[in-house]
């Protein structure tokens, strides 16, 4: 239909307003329970895709949006979230190193055990 955009696609709490102060009518409907999760999983991809695309860091804002609702349909905060990731740098590091994993030998076929190439 003319002057009409299809969407279909959750959007922030304060979208409607906005769409409204720019003279437009939103239609929108309050997501059920159980299509919330798949919305949220189906916005992670939208963000980061925009991300990909722009590398704008305002766009790793939205993604932490995203990942802090996600974390909350899970029971746990966005703190708490953040704690966990914290805990598993310590335990198995970050990407700091910038390292690729190329592929892994077995032990037997290394001569010497060790690629002096990594720490």
């Amino acid at each position: 239909m003319r002057g009409e955009h299809v969407h279909n696609k959750l959007v922030r709490d304060g979208i409607p307003e906005l769409i409204r102060r720019a003279g437009k009518t939103p239609v929108c409907r309050i997501a059920a329970e159980e299509e919330f999760g798949k919305l949220l999983q189906e916005k992670l991809y939208e963000e980061v895709r925009e991300f990909v695309a722009s590398g704008e860091v305002e766009e790793l804002a939205d993604i932490l949006e995203v990942v802090a609702a996600l974390a909350e349909r899970k029971g746990v905060g966005l703190q708490e979230l953040l704690a966990m990731a914290a805990a598993k740098r310590e335990k198995r590091g970050g990407f700091a190193g910038r390292i690729v994993l190329e592929k892994v030998l077995e032990k037997n076929a290394v001569a010497g055990g060790k690629n002096e190439n990594l720490p």
